[in-house]
């Protein structure tokens, strides 16, 4: 697919955020946000490099890319929302509240946003706007998919050493079926979801109560 450089149109958006998420089908770790600030010209130079959706490039070439975004863009920020409150919330508000971190954390201002998805940000006091399929369609998005990508999956590697049962090298966190065996024997980690069925099954009530609102 050729993404879209629909910027140009939104003639009042000189200063567009990009915000995407990632992580929010695992099962280990937090849900990671990404805003990317960026110009038309900075989007049609950043669309030059390859800049594309993070599921369609290699871990090399998105850290690369990871990069040339964070030296071509007016400003980044990453944010998350913690197991914790992906429990507390649930995935999809907690998605939702590591996006907004990442755009307040803006120290420059958006004229817009382009969310990833079909779901609004509550009181959000920027215009917005959003796009199903973003990744694919809009550059800004596209580029804090890579971001998100990058910065979750380097935490993630940072925690397969203290973790090494879960094989959190090879899977990220997701639910692969050496994860999930590796669930059965060894039960859940203190990065779990306890919320996602197959770490809840492994956790007894008392434990649950104390990380889940039921």
């Amino acid at each position: 697919m050729t993404l879209e450089l629909n910027l140009p149109s939104r003639s009042s958006w000189e200063r567009v955020a990009g915000v995407d998420e990632v992580g929010r089908g695992a099962l280990f770790g937090p849900v990671v946000a990404a805003a990317v600030l960026i110009t038309p010209e900075q989007g049609r130079t950043l669309a030059q490099l390859g800049v594309t959706d993070s599921k369609q490039l290699r871990p090399r070439r998105r850290e690369e890319l990871a990069q040339e975004i964070r030296a071509i863009a007016l400003e980044v920020q990453i944010a998350q929302a913690t197991v914790a409150e992906i429990d507390q919330l649930n995935i999809l508000n907690a998605s939702l509240l590591a996006m907004k971190r990442a755009i307040l954390a803006l120290t420059i201002a958006p004229d817009g946003c382009l969310i990833d998805g079909n779901r609004a940000i509550r009181e959000l006091p920027i215009p917005q706007e959003t796009v199903v399929g973003g990744d694919r369609r809009e550059m800004a998005i596209a580029a804090a998919s890579i971001l998100a990508k990058v910065w979750r999956d380097a935490e993630i590697l940072r925690l397969a050493s203290t973790y090494p049962q879960y094989d959190l090298a090879a899977n990220k966190g997701y639910g692969t079926a050496a994860h999930r065996q590796a669930l059965q024997a060894f039960g859940v980690s203190p990065h779990h979801r306890l919320s996602f069925a197959p770490c809840r099954a492994q956790v007894p009530p008392s434990v649950k109560q104390s990380r889940l609102i039921e």
